[in-house]
């Protein structure tokens, strides 16, 4: 009984640790978010691609640096890509 005390001591310490820790540094979590809200707002026709046009008129950032995100040549960026650059 003892040893099951302490290693739900020992879980609650660890959970309270990552809880601290995750609520310290909300700037990724937010930034991640914008990035979403923007996304979303540059891509004009909706297809979930960006494209450099749509870069440049809503994410100019983003735009600046296209070439180096789009990694595949494909000509437009995955939210998933837009999303990996803000988490940096």
């Amino acid at each position: 009984m003892k040893a099951a005390v302490r290693i739900l001591g020992a879980l609650l310490v660890s959970a309270l640790a990552i809880s601290q820790a995750l609520a310290a540094d909300p700037a990724p979590n937010s930034q991640v978010q914008q990035a979403i809200e923007r996304f979303k707002a540059a891509d004009k026709n909706g297809d979930g691609k960006l494209t450099l046009e749509e870069a440049k008129a809503g994410m100019p950032r983003i735009a600046a640096n296209f070439d180096k995100l789009d990694t595949e040549k494909k000509g437009y960026l995955t939210l998933d890509q837009v999303k990996a650059a803000a988490a940096r």
